[in-house]
């Protein structure tokens, strides 16, 4: 759940892996907290666990693990003991290198200038700005600040740069390098699973998972907002 999976995903492989265990379960899913009970076949004993979801981010290598994982259980058998060592591995494998993570960001953000039809310069320019503004968001993240602080900051960081460049580039316009600088911010995950939780029937969590993304939304345009009335009084 807090690696990006949708709520149905969740559900499903949590049945699969139960039902081939032998065992019944009965799940409630919350935006924060998992509530799960189970029994075995004969109905004879129950445990009840709440479990609080750690903050939402994005590790397909999670997902895509506990999905084979879970076929695994089924086509091969795999003891408790072997699902908690296949899970304690998933969960300590190692992320991508940080300069790695901000380089390939940076490409990112340079690709969509050039598809939104910026030239070499613009690129340059979306990739410093991208890079940066994910640098300080990083940062922020690092010191604890609420996440939608931090994405403002990035926001205002990145659109920052591209503006600069903007407003002193020497006749140089760079619109598409402002208007894609702050792209690597869109909250794509949580926007798609959105309409994947709604359309499964998980109204409570595709609304809150929209509303998520709305204020996502909300900080990027603010962190923009703030650099257009900073040159704007500068003008």
């Amino acid at each position: 759940m807090c690696s990006g999976a949708s709520t149905a995903r969740v559900r499903m492989t949590i049945n699969r892996i139960s039902e081939a265990l032998g065992y019944n379960t009965n799940l409630f899913i919350t935006h924060r907290a998992l509530m799960l009970t189970i029994s075995d076949a004969k109905q004879e004993q129950f445990l009840s666990s709440l479990k609080r979801v750690a903050p939402h981010g994005a590790n397909f290598k999670v997902i895509s693990g506990i999905s084979r994982m879970s076929w695994k259980i089924i086509d091969e058998g795999w003891s408790i003991d072997q699902i908690r060592n296949e899970l304690k591995r998933l969960t300590a494998l190692p992320h991508y290198p940080r300069l790695v993570v901000l380089l390939v960001v940076g490409l990112a953000g340079a690709g969509f200038c050039r598809l939104f039809g910026g030239d070499y310069i613009e690129m340059l320019v979306t990739f410093a700005a991208s890079f940066l503004g994910l640098f300080v968001r990083q940062e922020a993240t690092a010191k604890h600040f609420n996440q939608y602080l931090c994405v403002f900051f990035a926001a205002f960081t990145a659109s920052f740069i591209a503006g600069t460049f903007k407003k002193f580039g020497l006749n140089m316009e760079l619109e598409h390098a402002f208007a894609t600088s702050v792209l690597f911010l869109v909250p794509g995950i949580p926007l798609i699973n959105t309409f994947s939780d709604i359309i499964d029937g998980n109204i409570l969590n595709g609304v809150i998972r929209g509303v998520h993304g709305l204020m996502v939304a909300v900080a990027i345009s603010l962190g923009m907002l703030t650099t257009i009335i900073i040159y704007h009084f500068q003008s």
